[in-house]
């Protein structure tokens, strides 16, 4: 049986089912292992990891401690009840913008690839290029957030670095916009978002996109690009102190864990802090050569258990209403057994999206798509309900696909 104990808990004999962190901070070549040593549990502490997944089938047992079913379960309930009712703005249709969305990625991670290159030749980022890729994202947040929110979920090892400062900028963008922060704090923090991956260039590309885990030196190695992207950046002096902030502390933690400065609580900026929960969302949602993306509602759970410890619970909470539950081109099965892809977010109501229907379970073939407003009853469009998120590897599905029915 699984079960979620605190780290304090821990005894050589017990099984690390999971160590509930994201890859880039657990100092361990397996994520699953036999404690055989007290050197092993002090290194899972000072990773400034504060709970793990036992699995007492195969080590020691933690009698008192809740289940992993039942800790989910309690930590669903909490995020429901944050999440719920967070209002939703958008100017079109997510089938207006999608078109602008695409031509906005494309350009985006273009920019981004060419300023990996300068810096691996050591040129200085040059920002006027910068500056209107940044304000082509913010016009599209304002319009429709799902259009580049949802698109950019689609990802490929190839492109994945350049596509996560994609993201985290998008993201970063519109956390700040639903947080009330003024226009140009709002474009500091995205140029921030889009640049803040940059010291990843002078990372060899056998350690950046190795298929297995890390070593202790490589993992070393990952650890200095942010200080080096903030040495880069700092070479252009147009480039102001929130993207150089953002950059260089974008890893830190508020248990003072992180690195490179290891700061704690209130040393680390707001938008650090911001673009902390905003790296890690992202990392975590998607595909990689080691390991797979977990689903939106599972990351949000993720970020909400480790903003005890890691991120501000406020900023978290915020993260999360702006986000929503189940985000744009989320896959999600309805109580009818049908697959179907979230297309646009209720205005008050982020349990009872909009969704294009696309799959039936229980006979395993497409059905011919359908838009479905899940806040409307039977015979208004609606008359169905979510019971949870599907991975689309499971059923063999492409719900991107459908996402821009009309």
């Amino acid at each position: 049986m699984l079960k979620k104990v605190d780290s304090s808990q821990l005894k050589v004999g017990m099984y690390i089912h999971d160590l509930s962190c994201d890859w880039m901070t657990h100092p361990f070549v397996r994520n699953r292992f036999l404690l055989t040593s007290e050197d092993e549990i002090r290194k899972i502490i000072n990773a400034g990891i504060h709970d793990v997944v036992i699995d007492n089938a195969k080590g020691m047992d933690v009698q008192d401690a809740p289940t992993l079913d039942e800790a989910q379960a309690a930590t669903e309930r909490e995020i429901v009840e944050i999440v719920a009712k967070a209002p939703v703005i958008t100017r079109v249709s997510l089938g207006e913008e999608m078109q602008r969305a695409v031509q906005i990625r494309h350009q985006a991670s273009t920019l981004v690839r060419t300023v990996m290159q300068d810096a691996r030749l050591g040129k200085a980022i040059e920002l006027d290029q910068v500056q209107p890729v940044v304000q082509n994202i913010t016009e599209s947040i304002l319009r429709n957030p799902g259009a580049l929110v949802g698109l950019l979920r689609i990802k490929n090892k190839d492109d994945y670095t350049f596509l996560h400062s994609v993201s985290v900028c998008t993201l970063l963008v519109a956390f700040c916009r639903s947080r009330g922060i003024d226009a140009e704090t709002t474009h500091q923090a995205g140029l921030g978002g889009l640049l803040h991956d940059t010291g990843k260039a002078l990372v060899p590309d056998a350690i950046l996109n190795k298929p297995g885990p890390l070593t202790d030196e490589e993992f070393a190695i990952i650890k200095r690009h942010p200080q080096d992207g903030y040495n880069i950046l700092r070479q252009s002096p147009e480039v102001g102190p929130i993207p150089l902030d953002i950059t260089l502390h974008h890893h830190e933690r508020r248990d003072g864990s992180g690195y490179p400065s290891k700061q704690a609580n209130d040393e680390i900026s707001e938008l650090a802090q911001m673009a902390a929960i905003v790296d890690v969302y992202d990392a975590i949602t998607a595909d990689r050569c080691y390991h797979k993306g977990m689903p939106a509602a599972a990351a949000l759970r993720k970020i909400y258990e480790w903003s005890k410890f890691h991120f501000n619970p406020k900023f978290a909470q915020e993260f999360m209403r702006c986000v929503g539950i189940y985000p744009v081109g989320t896959m999600v099965m309805l109580e009818s057994g049908r697959l179907g892809v979230v297309i646009e977010p209720h205005e008050t109501n982020l349990l009872a999206p909009k969704v294009n229907v696309f799959f039936n379970t229980k006979q395993n073939l497409y059905i011919k798509p359908e838009t479905i407003d899940l806040s409307r009853g039977l015979g208004f469009g609606g008359g169905d309900k979510i019971v949870g998120h599907e991975s689309p590897s499971k059923w063999n599905v492409d719900p991107m696909r459908f996402l821009t029915l009309a």
